[in-house]
């Protein structure tokens, strides 16, 4: 007959060890997310740490487990390095996508809501996930990039800072009085509601062409997110100015 005694010691050893594990798996949550609060984390990374660490401690919890009741499980340890690493090798993409995807939650690349450009395309940021992110352009198309491309290549956060640039281009006839023409400029940009006073609105001359000067009116916001309707509706405001020089034309928006 059996000795019942090396068992019930067994299974309390089991025991302790899902407990201790259990207190780790628990304080090690409690303090990423504490240090997810303090650090301003993003709510994405801090879920995924807190996966790795419930995961990775069920895992101990059952190799130790399995220890104590005899199983062999160096070889089983093995059996799973040798699967890992084929898979590891067949899912490298995979792989480099979801470490990209948690340094730019990390570093704060970019959120969702900003505008980010890059290779031409821009659009709002809509889903930041861990192997891809989604875009929605202004004419609501969806782009899904994979993460790792942010690494390999260059891209323009526009929404980085909170104050932005509106910039127009116009043409100022030579019929037109230049200094009398850029002064009314500068007056029309500063009456727009949404516009910023410091910096104040300025005009750029940049080149003269056969039919006038060519110019750019800039004016600076705080809501990166309308660019494209303040500038339309400074075009509006500027083409009553200039439609008397010459024609809509002069106002490119």
């Amino acid at each position: 007959m059996t000795d019942p005694d090396p068992l019930y010691l067994n299974l309390i050893k089991i025991a302790i060890i899902l407990i201790v594990s259990f207190i780790i798996i628990k304080g090690l949550i409690y303090l990423v997310k504490r240090t997810g609060k303090r650090w301003n984390l993003e709510p994405t990374l801090v879920q995924v740490l807190i996966e790795i660490i419930k995961y990775s401690g069920i895992a101990a919890a059952i190799t130790l487990s399995l220890k104590e009741i005899g199983w062999n499980v160096s070889g089983i340890l093995v059996s799973l390095g040798i699967v890992g690493i084929a898979i590891g090798f067949g899912a490298r993409d995979t792989i480099s996508n979801f470490i990209a995807g948690i340094f730019i939650l990390a570093d704060k690349s970019f959120r969702i809501g900003d505008i980010v450009e890059m290779s031409g395309q821009s659009g709002k940021v809509i889903k930041l996930g861990l192997r891809v992110t989604t875009f929605k352009t202004d004419d609501n198309k969806i782009i899904t990039i994979p993460n790792s491309t942010f690494s390999k290549n260059l891209y323009i956060n526009h929404t980085a800072q909170e104050i932005r640039r509106v910039g127009l281009d116009v043409n100022i006839p030579y019929e037109m009085e230049l200094e009398e023409t850029v002064a009314s400029l500068i007056d029309i940009a500063s009456k727009c509601k949404w516009a910023l006073h410091d910096p104040k609105p300025n005009v750029f001359i940049k080149e003269m062409t056969d039919t006038g000067i060519k110019a750019t009116l800039n004016v600076w916001v705080s809501d990166p997110w309308k660019i494209s309707t303040y500038r339309s509706q400074l075009a509006m405001e500027v083409k009553e100015l200039l439609v008397g020089g010459n024609n809509g034309d002069n106002v490119k928006v």
